[in-house]
């Protein structure tokens, strides 16, 4: 267990972003796995939408450096290249 004040205040400070990281990265998967069901389900329309407010939230996670720059291309790359397989 930390002793001194500043120990003290770093595992306070630890916690705070850890839970504002998990709900960071959480926003990230299930925008995700909406994009993927809409491609799934064929709907092209709501797959553009859900990519539009997925696209966002990676790269607002990326600038925060929640999710590393390089993860947060290859989500929106990968996102968009199934997006652009439906018919």
């Amino acid at each position: 267990m930390a002793h001194t004040q500043s120990a003290k205040k770093r595992i306070r400070q630890t916690i705070a972003r850890t839970a504002v990281n998990r709900s960071v990265i959480s926003r990230v998967r299930t925008l995700r796995k909406k994009v993927a069901a809409a491609v799934a389900a064929g709907d092209k329309e709501a797959a553009a939408a859900a990519y539009n407010a997925f696209s966002s939230a990676v790269d607002k996670a990326a600038k925060k450096n929640t999710v590393p720059a390089n993860r947060a291309a290859n989500y929106k790359s990968k996102a968009a290249k199934a997006i652009a397989t439906i018919a």
